[in-house]
């Protein structure tokens, strides 16, 4: 009889685990039929993902992407080494490099750097604006005006101003965007924070005593989770644009990183005319990615939305 507590125990959790994952079946089956371009776009992102994960590892770029081979210099797509002991997929630049592997390592730089600046500017601007917006008073007045001051510039102009005044790298790149990127989720939540702070659910925990961390990380919170999720995607998209606008302007990501960027203003730049491949690969990596990452974010969106599952 002493056995029979934990074996109820274990047949719970493996019963609850099963259901579990029967919902999440059931939810992905029906995201799929509803918001089927959506669908594709997620599924399209979850390869770029393990594109740049074998990146990484090396599994999926067949050679060394900075190495240089004289006697390769722009071969065409499908061709061999010229002493016959490399397969070049797409060909290879002005320096006998794999394109291919340039291409798949420039994702792995453009996902890390995209996710990195976004997970930032997102936790330190959603936290400002939760704030903010819960607070209000002299606090909200004089982060506003911050916002409102760095907002007057585009991104794009002061990321490369800044870069410049720095000095070129990608380093620096990441943590002047990571920092420029904070505005935009900060005044986004706080808007969607105004208008949920005066319900009456938030109401009714302030007068049972809840304290303000509770409200605002319990109550609050996850109210506004719709547009984090559009916000998220977005700033990832954005953040993969501007990585590789700063580094086609030559002070982001330096070569011989192989970037997209770098790949577009380097090889791409100079012989487009004769090779325009060098140029239109990296520049299609790009919108792909940038349109998937948009797409699969408005329809998550969409299906996460209470307000929006009828649309």
């Amino acid at each position: 009889m002493a056995s029979a507590a934990p074996t109820v125990q274990i047949g719970q959790s493996a019963y609850s685990e099963a259901s579990r994952l029967t919902k999440s079946w059931t939810w992905i089956k029906r995201f799929a039929r509803k918001r089927t371009l959506g669908f594709i776009a997620g599924l399209f992102c979850v390869f770029v993902v393990f594109v740049a994960i074998g990146a990484g590892t090396g599994l999926l770029t067949p050679y060394d992407p900075t190495r240089v081979h004289g006697a390769d210099r722009l071969l065409g797509v499908g061709s061999y080494s010229m002493d016959g002991t490399r397969f070049y997929i797409l060909g290879t630049d002005e320096y006998g490099r794999d394109v291919f592997s340039r291409l798949v390592k420039g994702a792995e730089l453009s996902l890390y750097f995209s996710l990195g600046v976004t997970t930032f500017s997102m936790t330190i601007g959603s936290t400002l604006g939760l704030m903010s917006a819960y607070f209000g008073g002299k606090f909200d007045l004089l982060l506003q005006r911050v916002v409102d001051a760095l907002q007057t510039l585009p991104l794009l102009v002061l990321a490369v101003a800044l870069v410049a005044i720095l000095g070129a790298g990608i380093w620096k790149g990441f943590w002047v965007l990571a920092v420029l990127s904070i505005p935009r989720p900060l005044r986004v939540i706080r808007g969607s924070v105004l208008s949920v702070r005066e319900e009456l659910f938030i109401l009714s925990a302030q007068s049972l005593g809840a304290t303000n961390n509770r409200v605002m990380f319990r109550h609050v919170l996850p109210n506004v989770m719709a547009p984090m999720i559009v916000l998220i995607s977005y700033a990832i998209a954005v953040t993969i644009v501007t990585e590789a606008s700063l580094s086609f302007l030559g002070v982001g990501a330096q070569p011989p990183t192989p970037s997209w960027g770098v790949m577009l203003t380097g090889s791409g730049q100079a012989y487009f005319q004769t090779n325009p491949r060098l140029a239109l690969l990296p520049g299609f990596a790009i919108s792909s990615v940038v349109f998937a990452v948009n797409m699969f974010g408005d329809a998550l969106r969409d299906e996460l939305d209470p307000r929006m599952r009828g649309t």
